[in-house]
């Protein structure tokens, strides 16, 4: 009996050192503040070669905090006298409590041999202490910035709404010069710039006024502080310079396992390849070629896939053109890159993409669309003249007379004719019409020059006005018939005379402003603002940067100076009316 016992009790022994589990969480302390972090630590102690862990540590209800961060490690150690090795699994999570007051942290679960373990479950005391929504004081004035989602992934959008606090309402209207944080870890667009309604009943009894809203888009993972957004508060006796909190995001490291084309895409995306132009296109003449990325997320930052090189075409540096709003989950709607190629050689090519892959963090996981494929045909110079018809000929030297004899009073290239794939007789007799009727009009006009020779008229004398009167005549004297200089900017759109068409344009602005005499450019701006109102003024200003931008432009494309020509014509019939 006694040897049984002894037996049982070796037994017990023997399996208890042979596989045991322990597991424990602990807090740091059970007193916080309310901004105060609650760092949790889980350890998780396997002792014994028979012991496998068939689950991940499974947390408690957390819904009552913000994940600030976790991580977790692992150590092990061989027991070279009982032969035996030691996991030791250590886990923490970093929580910013939601609430006040007496808070229960539930038990954390773990299953090891298909037997689940827990720990006990354990309270924590939150202190209520008052919440300021302040980062610096200038005048009462208190700026707040608030991020709701702190935890996102990289390159995903978060949304941050900038807040101004102040118990006098006078002074939410004298915050100006509103500047979003800058720095190299975070690409920060604007969402609104507009302020909202005042709320009288804001945190304190202060007045309360929203006067942004932008997205960040972190590019780096882990603990991303977002910097302060900056404004002044103006007052007629000083200026004072204030800034919001700093907020800290956790940004989490995208998956694994991402494929070769990954860059930086992150969102939901589709990538078109097209050629805008139905010409036919000709061995070693350019032709364009443009690559469109459409889609929601971080868009504006994001690589472009390019077009690879080939032997059988030469490729230059795109254009980018920007279409891009802020959306739900980011920057939304298109970005086109317009490529220009040169086929070497005639015959078919095969233009292709860079294979371009996104995550989509809706889905959590990565979409590879692969290369996108454009098949063009090129053709040889003595191809392409064979192609055209007669009438086609007959058009090319009719538009060849027209550019020749044209100039800013008679506009003929207006009446250019455009290629046709069908044969048109209207079109000849239509040019021929044209030519007679410039030759009527020439010998009209040289007609009605010798007819003012002979016949004087007597001028009338003129009753004297008042000031206002004689200053309309005078404008009226001095008004410059833009429609010409509308229609010569785009013969030298069409003739490719870039310098040419910038020159024109600044003489037709010079002269408009003489007409309103306005000498500079910042006086027509503040005329303009003043007669016209504010938008027209800030579209001036657009189009001049625009303008420059182009001028010096090493690469000038005939559809840049159509959306130029396009908006100057828009602008100037305005201010002309």
């Amino acid at each position: 009996m006694k040897q049984k016992i002894i037996y049982a009790i070796f037994t017990l022994i023997s399996v208890i050192s042979y596989g045991q589990v322990e597991l424990s969480m602990k807090p740091d302390k059970t007193d916080y503040s309310a901004r105060e972090i609650v760092n949790l630590t889980i350890i998780l102690e396997l002792n014994g070669n028979n012991l496998e862990q068939k689950s991940k540590i499974m947390l408690p209800d957390l819904s009552k905090f913000n994940m600030i961060g976790s991580g977790s490690f692992n150590q092990i150690v061989n027991d070279a006298e009982t032969n035996t090795s030691i996991d030791k699994y250590i886990t923490r999570v970093a929580l910013e409590p939601k609430q006040k007051g007496k808070i229960r942290i539930g038990s954390v679960l773990v299953n090891v041999n298909n037997k689940i373990y827990k720990t006990e479950p354990f309270d924590i005391f939150i202190k209520d202490i008052e919440k300021k929504p302040i980062a610096n004081i200038a005048n009462d004035v208190y700026l707040n910035m608030e991020i709701e989602d702190r935890e996102v992934y990289q390159d995903q959008a978060t949304v941050a709404v900038l807040r101004v606090y102040s118990k006098n309402i006078d002074n939410l209207r004298k915050v100006k010069n509103i500047k979003l944080p800058q720095q190299d870890n975070i690409n920060v667009h604007a969402v609104n710039l507009n302020r909202s309604e005042i709320d009288p009943s804001g945190y304190a009894n202060m007045a309360s006024q929203v006067l942004a809203v932008f997205m960040v888009f972190p590019n780096e993972s882990g603990y991303v502080e977002v910097p302060s957004v900056s404004a002044s508060v103006n007052t007629y006796s000083k200026k004072s310079n204030i800034a919001s909190n700093k907020v800290r995001l956790n940004v989490k490291k995208l998956p694994e396992g991402s494929p070769e084309a990954f860059k930086n895409a992150v969102g939901n995306f589709k990538v078109d390849i097209y050629c805008p132009s139905k010409e036919k296109i000709e061995a070693k003449k350019p032709v364009n070629v443009t690559v469109k990325v459409s889609g929601e997320g971080n868009l504006a930052d994001m690589s472009l896939p390019k077009i690879e090189e080939s032997p059988d075409y030469e490729v230059f540096a795109p254009k980018i053109t920007s279409h891009v709003n802020p959306g739900l989950t980011g920057m939304k709607g298109e970005i086109l890159a317009k490529y220009i190629l040169i086929p070497k050689k005639a015959g078919e090519l095969i233009v292709k993409t860079e294979a371009f892959a996104f995550f989509n963090p809706a889905e959590k996981e990565y979409v590879n669309l692969g290369q996108e494929k454009l098949g063009l045909t090129a053709f040889s110079h003595d191809q392409v003249l064979e192609a055209r018809s007669t009438v086609e000929k007959v058009n090319d030297y009719t538009n060849t007379l027209l550019e020749t004899v044209d100039s800013p009073v008679l506009k003929t290239t207006s009446f250019k004719v455009k290629e046709k794939n069908k044969f048109n007789w209207n079109v000849l007799f239509v040019n021929i019409a044209i030519l007679i009727g410039l030759f009527i009009a020439y010998m009209l006009f040289k007609y009605w020059q010798k007819k003012q020779k002979i016949i004087k008229e007597k001028p009338t004398p003129k009753p004297l006005g008042s000031v206002a009167e004689t200053e309309k005549e005078i404008r009226e004297s001095l008004k410059t018939d833009i429609s010409d200089y509308f229609a010569y900017l785009e013969n030298l759109k069409i003739s490719g005379d870039h310098p040419k068409f910038f020159e024109t344009f600044e003489e037709m602005d010079a002269e408009v402003r003489s007409q309103y005499f306005q000498s500079s450019k910042e006086d027509f701006k503040i005329f303009l603002e003043r007669q016209n109102g504010k938008s027209i003024a800030e579209t001036y200003q657009e189009l001049l940067q625009k303008i420059q931008i182009e001028k010096y432009s090493p690469l000038t494309t005939e559809d840049s100076l159509n959306d130029l020509l396009t908006d100057i014509v828009k602008l100037y019939s305005l201010i002309s009316k």
